[in-house]
């Protein structure tokens, strides 16, 4: 036992410990080991978060940001790897000759005052960490723990115990401080080529690891399959293998049970009992066997260690659930290196969903340059993959490496469709948009990619409870619709929620839900006078659309009756084809029924409320409710009742004519659109018309036409219509009309109001 680990158990002389960088999960693991063996136990970190407010209520003594004075009084600090030398706290500890000690040393140090457990390997040390503490646990043993992760069903990422011997710790390799450790047993789960930022390459590896079960006084157990382990520990008298066939420990009669696992163990070739283990997949059933090939080297009962395993779910971020439907699944994964996204990737498999999507965050850049290659390789175990740009934690970017590295690398293995989605904020709007029912999506990687995981999951639970609250096929639904498909323009974010009822009914009842969870509403038909920012729209956007939406039908005396989702062109060609004119002005409008009542949309002296006889609509108290024409005021391109209230359908009405007369105003109409509006996408006339002057003239005047702003632009043919030459972004769109506003206010000091309706935020608001 060395010096300071005498000190650690030295109750009647309490030591003073202060660490820095207290909030990151491995030192917030020491707090509590040293909170537990009865240490003063200090903190800074730059951050306040729910774990440092979590260890206060155990006794840390917490300051945010670092300063020199946390540190006096201190009789150690430690401090964790992401501390530079010039923070305060360090720089004061040094000055003041106060023991400064690495993360490592300090989990050493405690690990040496029990009988030492410590779980090696490039891959699956948390997981197979956790295992071993559980199953001791529950195998009556009483261990202390230190895990590199939050593990729901031990309760904490660390624990002590004064009652029990053992000390299960997971040993980091990524920077050769696993030669600190004497353990008492020691488990070498596997042995890779990694973290190359640090070593020279795999020799240099297996230096590290030879040097840990050199230090192993009792059982050194290995996995037989891993050639780097077997070379290192077969040879060795305290070496115990596990391992699918050749190995002291066995699994056979495996079977998958979506989720979790079934199998027999031998013990050099005796049954010991029959193992059903939470978690699924074949790299945890060897992790399992590690746990208990370690815990039958600590005395405890196999009927104990099975019964244990079957309870075992996993550490946070470990092939975690996030959600679960009858038609989607879910799940974060920590994988960072191809092998890791390899068993991950099977294990998802196995699940048997109709289709694997992924989504990955690189981590590190020297890793991403490194292994690009297996990268490409690996992921077409998927059946389509969204690749975020790289995860930096410490390190300085490459030049040239990116997630697209990762996207060309996969191009050079196969077919497997792949997109880089630079921005992890709204990385979750590609995929979400993606999604079909039977999808499992799993977010893979080392950094903050499971915050798109989290987000999708929250917006999933939603538009399924709208869907599976009502009738099957009354509402259709998606998540992150592009609202550049449903309006003129062609350009806008996506939509939170797109939803499309077919009823009155359904209508309601989505406007409802809405509101009682304040879910901001919208709703929008073909978009033609519409302008949607680049953000897209938070909250529901409500398209209605089929059913008693999309009905037109002639009724006597020249009226007709359509839906809000009917286009104005196919009501015109449905009133003129049974008879009735008066509709044709309709033909060059490109909206629906919903829109143009909402806006009083006009064309050729005529406006949609000059037609109107009656409209029905949903009120503000969510009662469906029919007004006569004469109970609503209609303004030039203004109804104030359909701002408050929705429209959901309406009469017409028209007057009997001759087929000859109502197609020659249906020519007419063509025929003046034509030679005075653009065929470019345009979301109509920009602005409206000031009572001085009409606002094309104004535009025509200062000499606008043809005035560009990236792909948007002035149109040659009327100056009042802002086009998308192809390409466009909403901004691009924006920034001209602002433009031509303030030249007419500054030059004929004519104030030009948008005629369109501009929605939405220019940043993706969720």
């Amino acid at each position: 036992m060395t010096d300071l680990s005498q000190r650690l158990t030295d109750r009647s002389k309490p030591l003073h410990i202060h660490l820095i960088g207290v909030a990151g999960s491995g030192m917030s693991g020491l707090a509590l080991l040293l909170l537990g063996m009865g240490h003063k136990v200090s903190g800074s970190d730059k951050v306040t978060t729910a774990e440092t407010e979590r260890m206060q209520g155990v006794g840390l003594i917490f300051s945010s940001p670092h300063t020199a004075a946390s540190v006096k009084g201190a009789d150690i600090v430690v401090y964790s790897s992401a501390i530079k030398s010039d923070n305060p706290a360090y720089s004061a500890a040094k000055k003041a000759k106060i023991s400064l000690l690495r993360r490592a040393e300090c989990l050493a140090a405690i690990l040496h005052t029990k009988k030492g457990i410590v779980i090696s390997g490039t891959h699956g040390k948390t997981t197979t960490s956790a295992m071993t503490a559980h199953v001791l646990r529950e195998a009556g043993q009483k261990p202390s723990h230190y895990v590199g992760a939050e593990i729901p069903i031990l309760g904490a990422n660390a624990k002590w115990s004064d009652d029990g011997e053992f000390m299960v710790a997971e040993g980091d390799e990524s920077d050769g401080t696993l030669a600190l450790y004497h353990p008492e047993h020691a488990v070498i789960l596997n042995i890779e080529a990694e973290h190359l930022d640090f070593y020279r390459d795999l020799d240099h590896i297996k230096e590290i690891f030879t040097q840990l079960a050199d230090q192993t006084t009792g059982k050194l157990v290995y996995c037989a399959e891993d050639p780097v382990a077997n070379e290192i520990c077969a040879s060795r008298e305290n070496a115990v293998s596990y391992g699918w066939e050749d190995a002291d420990y066995t699994a056979m009669d495996v079977r998958d049970l979506k989720g979790s696992s079934a199998f027999t163990v031998k013990k050099k070739g005796e049954v010991l009992g029959d193992v059903e283990l939470g978690i699924p997949g074949n790299h945890n059933i060897l992790n399992a066997l590690a746990a208990i090939a370690l815990a039958d080297s600590c005395g405890a009962e196999f009927l104990l260690v099975s019964r244990a395993l079957a309870t075992f779910a996993g550490a946070k971020r470990r092939f975690e659930t996030k959600y679960l439907s009858a038609n989607y699944r879910i799940i974060d994964d920590y994988g960072h290196h191809p092998s890791e996204l390899a068993a991950t990737l099977q294990t998802a498999r196995s699940l048997k969903s109709k289709r694997l999507l992924v989504l990955f965050q690189p981590h590190r850049y020297t890793r991403t340059q490194a292994l690009a290659d297996d990268f490409g390789k690996v992921l077409q175990a998927a059946d389509m993959v969204f690749i975020t740009d790289v995860y930096a934690a410490s390190e300085k970017p490459i030049k040239g490496i990116s997630g697209q590295t990762l996207v060309d690398a996969m191009k050079l293995h196969g077919d497997i469709p792949a997109t880089y989605v630079p921005d992890l904020a709204s990385a979750h709007h590609a995929i979400g948009a993606a999604l079909q029912p039977g999808d499992l999506l799993i977010t893979l990687g080392a950094g903050n990619v499971h915050e798109a995981g989290t987000r999708l999951a929250a917006d999933l639970k939603i538009l399924e409870e709208i869907r599976g609250l009502m009738p099957a096929g009354e509402i259709d639904g998606k998540l992150y619709e592009p609202m550049s498909r449903h309006t003129t323009l062609l350009v806008g974010g996506p939509a939170q929620y797109w939803i499309e009822p077919h009823s009155f009914y359904g209508f309601a009842f989505v406007v409802d839900y809405c509101r009682e969870r304040g879910i901001p509403v919208r709703v929008v038909g073909r978009g033609s006078n519409l302008l949607v920012r680049d953000g897209g729209i938070r909250g529901a956007v409500i398209h209605p659309t089929g059913g008693v939406f999309s009905e037109v039908t002639v009724g006597s005396r020249g009226e007709v009756t359509a839906g809000a989702g009917v286009r104005l062109k196919k009501l015109a060609s449905i009133a003129g084809g049974s008879g009735i004119g008066g509709f044709e002005w309709m033909e060059g409008i490109p909206g629906n029924v919903g829109g143009a009542l909402r806006m009083n949309a006009g064309a050729m002296g005529i406006e949609t409320f000059d037609q109107v006889v009656r409209v029905t609509f949903l009120d503000e108290d969510g009662v469906i409710r029919t007004r006569e024409r004469d109970e609503i005021v209609a303004l030039y391109r203004n109804v104030a009742e359909l701002r408050r209230n929705f429209a959901l359908q309406a009469v017409f009405k028209g007057k009997n004519d001759t087929t000859e007369n109502i197609k020659e105003r249906w020519d007419a109409s063509r025929e003046k659109r034509k030679s005075s509006q653009p065929i470019a996408a345009s979301a109509g006339c920009t602005f409206k018309n000031p009572e001085e002057v009409p606002a094309g003239r104004v535009i025509d005047s200062l000499g606008l036409k043809g005035s560009i702003c990236g792909h948007a632009a002035v149109s040659e043919v009327h100056g009042n219509f802002v086009i998308n030459q192809g390409g466009a972004s909403a901004l691009e769109i924006l920034t001209l009309i602002e433009f031509i506003q303030e030249k007419a206010r500054n030059e004929r000091h004519v104030e030009l109001e948008t005629e369109i309706k501009i929605l939405g935020e220019d940043e993706a608001p969720f």
